[in-house]
């Protein structure tokens, strides 16, 4: 595979997030051509105007949409927003059965008009609706797939690259499993720079403790509940990590980054989609199966695994 030429992203979902990730995409330049879908006319065409009359200061893509799905057509890269949003005090999991619904009657439709596109899921739950949606699709794994534990790979970076005084772009570290409650830190493998976390020390910033590292995965953990809290959404930072993922795949990049995809035999788990670093390329994602874990880094994943297998076949039935 190549970079993809005259490329094409679809967001599919003009509510906060799937505008979000419009707007991250045209003002990154991740596509060429950029489209907005949604069944609500008027929210879409505003949107799709509110973008377009700042083109002039965005380079080269270009931005349409509405709310015929045609808008879809020869997407490379389709994202999916679409579905009801968290409120206040739910859970993802909470989100499960309605969005389920959604995706599942929106699949056939998308796959009509861009059969061979790659597609990534934003909408929550959205390791369920991964596993759901590849069954409903039948596209292999790798081409579908959602944005999983990229963005609270950021926030995590951020805190630790704040409490260690290092670019964030200096620390390598990782959260897995669940986009949600029962997500966790590779804290075995994590390094600022290529000094192991718990070693990392300067004049300024002291080493960090056990208890300091599980006090931050636990504020990551539920940042998102803080957001939503207090705005009612989080939107900013998803729309510039899913703007992220389309460059991946777009630019066949194969760059890791530790989405979820439905997983096979990995460290025994089947047929569950969590997060894990993966390669992402033109190709779509491949979990890196050589990943490193730790005795109780694999037992958490293994909870993940279970707590997320129980919802989808609750759904299921």
């Amino acid at each position: 595979m190549s970079v993809i030429e005259n490329s094409k992203l679809t967001v599919v979902g003009a509510g906060s997030v799937g505008a979000s990730v419009a707007y991250a995409a045209l003002i990154r330049g991740s596509a060429r051509h950029i489209a907005l879908y949604d069944i609500a006319t008027a929210k879409v065409e505003a949107e799709v105007l509110d973008l377009a009359h700042g083109t002039q200061f965005t380079g080269a893509s270009d931005i349409t949409g509405g709310s015929d799905i045609s808008v879809v057509e020869g997407s490379h890269i389709v994202v999916v927003t679409a579905g009801a949003k968290q409120n206040p005090g739910q859970t993802r999991i909470e989100l499960a059965g309605v969005n389920a619904r959604i995706i599942a009657s929106m699949m056939p439709q998308l796959l009509e008009v861009a059969p061979h596109a790659t597609y990534v899921l934003v909408t929550n739950p959205c390791d369920v609706l991964t596993v759901l949606a590849a069954e409903a699709s039948g596209l292999p794994h790798n081409r579908i797939f959602s944005s999983g534990t990229v963005l609270d790979t950021s926030r995590l970076r951020w805190k630790l690259a704040q409490r260690a005084g290092v670019s964030t772009s200096s620390v390598h570290a990782y959260i897995v499993g669940e986009h949600g409650d029962t997500e966790f830190p590779l804290w075995s493998t994590a390094t600022i720079g290529t000094v192991p976390i718990l070693e990392w020390e300067t004049a300024e910033h002291p080493r960090m403790t056990v208890d300091e590292l599980d006090a931050i995965a636990i504020d990551v953990r539920d940042a998102a509940y803080k957001v939503i809290q207090g705005k009612g959404a989080t939107n900013y930072a998803i729309g510039l990590s899913s703007a992220r993922i389309v460059e991946a795949v777009l630019n066949d990049e194969h760059a890791v980054m530790p989405v979820s995809t439905v997983l096979t035999d990995y460290h025994g788990i089947d047929g569950i989609a969590l997060s894990v670093p993966s390669i992402v390329s033109a190709s779509g994602a491949v979990p890196i199966a050589q990943t490193p874990y730790s005795e109780r880094e694999l037992g958490l994943l293994e909870r993940s695994a279970t707590a997320l297998g129980d919802v989808v076949e609750s759904l299921r039935g």
